[in-house]
């Protein structure tokens, strides 16, 4: 079943069940999957909702804690995780990175490449680059 299929199913489950802040959420979603599979050069469902889940959480510095805004964007992060894949330590990505360079790629891009699709959505690219560059 794939994530949009998903996303439907639960959307129909939301509105039985009467809980509107899900099915917002969750409308949200299929909105930003709608609109990808419009867009010229389409991506993946999964790099769809990491990319939402990003902006989502980007915008919690725009309000301060406590706000309704701010409270409504936290709970909307929550009814995403279900569809996120499960985060990765630290320690995991380093050990990844140390079998990368075992295996033979000595410079951070080469590093970076095959790390990537490995870590997608499931850790920080920025903080990942972070550690490839103190590996290197």
């Amino acid at each position: 079943m794939t994530l949009m299929e998903q996303v439907n199913n639960d959307i129909k489950e939301a509105m039985k069940a009467k809980q509107q802040e899900r099915l917002d959420a969750l409308r949200m979603l299929k909105a930003e999957y709608i609109k990808n599979n419009t867009a010229a050069k389409p991506t993946d469902e999964l790099s769809v909702t990491v990319a939402h889940a990003k902006r989502l959480s980007d915008s919690l510095e725009m309000y301060q804690a406590g706000t309704e805004a701010h409270d409504k964007i936290l709970k909307e992060l929550d009814v995403l995780k279900a569809y996120l894949p499960q985060a990765m330590s630290e320690a995991e990505v380093v050990a990844l990175i140390n079998d990368i360079k075992a295996k033979g790629a000595k410079d951070m891009g080469a590093i970076m490449k095959e790390l990537q699709p490995q870590i997608k959505g499931r850790f920080d690219g920025k903080r990942a680059s972070e550690l490839v560059k103190a590996a290197v």
